[in-house]
């Protein structure tokens, strides 16, 4: 199965994906608290159905794998934008209003952690990646298993993944649920891998396919594993 990745340490903090109807979010990583416990991350985009703009962030903890309390923030506008504009602007509204829960959990925007891995954009997405972190002299394989939807209930899925030190050392871990089915979704794939900046936690940066009467939209979602 084909694989593609991205050089190790490059910098790359919005990734979008391309689709041929529904809407289609846009990721941006924005950072983690200095000590790496917590992460924050945005999604925006155009409504299809209206032509307005929308956005959400999310601030994880990621030792818990899970949203921090009022971590999560809308914002969306009632007015059109023109052709060309990719709704960046209700990003920053939502941006803004997590302002409270930014300060609380020391988040900074800088300290976005370190990119392991990337699906380029157009490239068939496998459920089998392995790759190399050559800075860090660490070996990783995830094993990405999914279910399809059934009935009413979404698709579901789990992650497994050895991470095999310089030492040789391979430690299992394991993300995800495959009882767990969103409603609405077609299928995941894994889009990138972070490392935090304390090297010591794993973020999955997750692609949902979801549909709904106007075609196939495409949202984020994340996975915390700790590693060490």
């Amino acid at each position: 199965m084909s694989k593609r990745l991205a050089p190790v340490g490059v910098l790359i903090l919005m990734v979008s994906v391309a689709a041929s109807a529904g809407d289609v979010a846009r990721f941006v990583n924005l950072g983690f608290s200095p000590d790496s416990r917590y992460f924050m991350f945005g999604q925006y985009g155009i409504h299809e159905k209206t032509s307005t703009p929308w956005a959400e962030t999310f601030i994880v903890d990621v030792k818990a794998n899970a949203f921090v309390a009022h971590g999560i923030r809308k914002a969306s506008s009632p007015q059109q934008v023109d052709p060309g504009n990719d709704g960046i602007g209700a990003l920053f509204d939502a941006v803004a209003e997590a302002r409270a829960q930014k300060a609380q959990y020391r988040i900074h925007h800088p300290a976005t952690g370190r990119m392991l891995y990337i699906l380029v954009d157009g490239a068939p997405p496998p459920d089998t990646i392995d790759f190399r972190d050559f800075q860090a002299g660490t070996s990783y394989e995830v094993n990405l298993t999914q279910i399809p939807p059934s009935g009413e209930g979404g698709a579901a899925y789990w992650l497994a993944i050895n991470v095999t030190g310089k030492d040789g050392t391979v430690r299992g871990y394991r993300a995800g649920e495959l009882s767990l089915r969103r409603p609405g979704v077609k299928a995941y794939h894994i889009k990138a891998i972070f490392l935090a900046p304390n090297n010591a936690s794993l973020v999955f940066l997750i692609q949902k396919e979801e549909q709904d009467s106007h075609g196939y939209n495409v949202r984020y979602m994340i996975e915390t594993v700790g590693i060490n």
